[in-house]
C-alpha cells in the first residue's frame, strides 16, 4: 500500500509520464446515476438499456437457449445467471449466482448440455439444463494445471466450428521470454479435456477471439505491451492460423522490432520476426481490446451483418486516457477493415473522468447484444431498433451485501495492527476508502487483495491477514458512519 501511495503522488506530479490510471477501478468505481446520466451514447439504429447494475466484476458472459445471460465474475470467484426481461422493463427479471468457489474464473462456452467455465488456472465443465438455467451435475476439471502467476492470467474459452475448444493465455510480463510454452498463446483441445496443443504463439494476451461467420477465420484481439510511448505500439487484432508466430516479443505492430528483445537480435530471433504473422488492423496504442463478438443474428441492421463488435478496455500506460467504448470493425469487399465507434462515454475527454470500462460481449438469436463493463458492474443490453428516447442510460450504482456485516472485533484489531504496519494511512489519504459496505461483502473485500488491479502490488497477504484487513476496515467505515 505505501508503493502505491508512492505510485500515486509519482503520476500525480508528473514523475512518470504515460500513467493515467482510471483510480476508481483499484477501490471500486464510486458512481451515482444522477451525476452521470446521460453519458452513454450509441449508434444509429440501436437502443440501449440497463440490463443489471448489480454484476460486480463482470466479464466474459454466455447466452443460454432461454434467453438467460451467465456472467463471469473472476474476482468473486462465480458465475451468475440473468433471468432473461420477460416483463419488458429493460431489465433482468432476476438474478442468482449460478456457481461459486471457482478460482477466477474469466470465461465460458455454452456446449451441447455442457457448461465450459475457464477459470486461472484450469478449465471444468458441468452438465447445464438450458430449460430451467440450472446445473444438473457436479462440476468437474477437464484441464489442469494451467499458469496463472504473473500479469496476464485470464483464460478465456469458445468452441470452435472444427468441434475443439480454443483457449487463451496470456503472457506472466510486459515483455519477457517465457519459460511456459503455453503462456502467450492460443491453445485448443477436445471437448472431454483431451489432446491439449498449442495452436499459435506470440501473442501476450490475446483476451477474445471469434469466428468470421464470412469465411470462418478465426480472429483475435492482443494487447500490446507498455513503456515505449502514447502512441506504440498499437494493440492488435490478428487472423489467427494454427502454427504461425505473431511477434510477441521480439517485435511489435508490424514486424517493428522490440527494443528490449528484438534490436541487436541474433540472427534466429530476426528471423523470427521476418516471419512472423502481422496485424490485419491496429488499434490505438493502450486502448487494450478485450471481448469481440461477430454479429450473427439477421435482426441486425444490414450494416452490421456479419460485423465484430470489439470492447476497449481503456488505457492506464498514456498521458491523455484513450478507448473505454465499442466500437465496430467492418470488412469491405477489399478485405480492408474499417472502424466505427458503436457505445461510447464511457471517458469524458474533457474531465479525463471515467464511467465505465466494457470488457467483454455477447449476442442472441434475437438480436440482443449484451456488453459487459466490469468498472461499473454493469450488464448493458443492446437491441436493434430506434428507442423512443434518447439513446442514453446512467452508468450504475453499486448494490451492496444483503444482509449486515457480522464485524469480528478481534480480527479488525489485528487489521488494523497490519494497516499501521504498512503505514496505509499515507497512501489512502490521497486515495479514501468509501462505500465498502455497498460495493462488497467481507468475503469479497478479503478477496480483492489477492487479484488487485495494476499498479497497486500484491503483498502476498495469507487468509487471515486479508480477513483481518476486511474486518478493519468494514469497520471503521461503520464506526466513521455513525459519528
Amino acid at each position: 500500500m505505501v508503493l502505491l501511495l508512492i505510485l500515486f503522488v509519482a503520476v500525480e506530479r508528473g514523475f512518470f509520464p504515460g500513467i493515467n490510471v482510471p483510480w476508481g477501478q483499484l477501490l471500486g468505481a464510486n458512481t451515482n446515476a444522477e451525476i452521470v446520466k446521460g453519458q452513454l451514447k450509441l449508434a444509429p439504429g440501436y437502443r440501449l438499456q440497463l440490463f443489471s447494475d448489480d454484476v460486480p466484476n463482470a466479464r466474459f458472459m454466455e447466452v443460454t437457449r432461454r434467453g438467460a445471460v451467465l456472467v463471469a465474475q473472476p474476482k468473486l470467484g462465480q458465475i451468475s445467471l440473468l433471468q432473461p426481461d420477460q416483463d419488458g422493463d429493460g431489465a433482468a427479471d432476476d438474478q442468482r449466482v449460478l456457481i461459486d468457489g471457482l478460482t477466477r474464473p474469466h470465461s465460458l462456452a455454452l456446449f451441447e448440455d455442457w457448461l465450459y467455465i475457464a477459470e486461472s488456472n484450469g478449465v471444468g465443465r458441468v452438465p447445464f439444463d438450458h430449460s430451467d438455467g440450472r446445473l444438473a451435475g457436479s462440476y468437474q476439471r477437464i484441464v489442469n494445471n494451467l499458469g496463472d502467476d504473473g500479469n496476464h492470467w485470464t483464460k478465456t474459452i469458445a468452441m470452435g466450428p472444427d468441434g475443439w475448444m480454443y483457449l487463451s493465455s496470456g503472457s506472466t510480463c510486459n515483455v519477457c521470454e517465457e519459460t511456459d510454452p503455453q503462456r502467450a498463446t492460443i491453445m485448443r483441445f477436445r471437448p472431454d479435456g483431451s489432446n491439449l496443443e498449442i495452436y499459435a504463439t506470440g501473442l501476450r494476451n490475446s483476451v477474445g477471439f471469434d469466428w468470421s461467420p464470412k469465411d470462418g477465420a478465426l480472429y483475435a484481439t492482443d494487447n500490446g505491451r507498455d513503456w515505449l510511448g502514447n502512441n506504440f505500439p498499437p494493440c492488435e487484432l490478428n487472423r489467427i492460423e494454427q502454427g504461425e508466430f505473431y511477434g510477441w516479443p521480439y517485435a511489435n505492430g508490424n514486424r517493428v522490432p522490440d527494443p528490449d528483445f528484438g534490436v541487436d537480435a541474433p540472427p534466429e530471433v530476426q528471423q523470427k520476426i521476418a516471419n512472423s504473422e502481422v496485424p490485419v488492423f491496429r488499434f490505438r496504442a493502450h486502448n487494450a481490446p478485450l471481448g469481440i463478438q461477430f454479429l450473427r443474428s439477421q435482426e441486425q441492421p444490414i450494416y452490421y451483418h456479419e460485423a465484430a463488435l470489439v470492447a476497449l478496455h481503456g488505457s492506464w500506460n498514456r498521458d491523455k486516457k484513450d478507448g473505454y467504448k465499442v466500437i465496430s470493425l467492418h470488412w469491405d469487399e477489399h478485405g480492408d477493415i474499417i472502424a466505427h465507434d458503436f457505445l461510447w462515454g464511457f471517458l469524458d475527454p474533457q474531465t479525463d473522468t471515467v464511467y465505465g470500462r466494457p470488457a467483454a460481449i455477447a449476442e442472441d438469436i434475437r438480436g440482443n447484444i449484451y456488453i459487459s463493463d466490469d468498472y461499473a458492474g454493469a450488464i448493458y443490453r443492446v437491441q436493434p431498433g430506434e428507442s423512443a428516447q434518447d439513446t442514453t442510460v446512467a452508468t450504475p450504482h453499486f448494490s451492496g451485501p444483503k444482509k449486515p456485516l457480522a464485524i469480528d472485533r478481534s480480527a479488525a484489531r489485528q487489521g488494523e495492527k497490519i494497516y499501521r504496519q504498512r503505514n496505509c494511512a499515507r497512501c489512502h489519504r490521497y486515495l479514501p476508502l468509501r462505500d465498502l459496505s455497498r460495493k462488497y461483502t467481507l468475503k469479497q473485500l478479503a478477496d480483492t487483495f489477492d487479484t488487485p488491479t495494476p499498479p497497486m502490488p500484491n503483498y502476498g497477504f495469507s487468509n487471515s491477514q486479508k480477513r483481518a484487513l476486511a474486518h478493519f476496515l468494514m469497520a471503521r467505515e461503520i464506526e466513521a458512519s455513525e459519528q
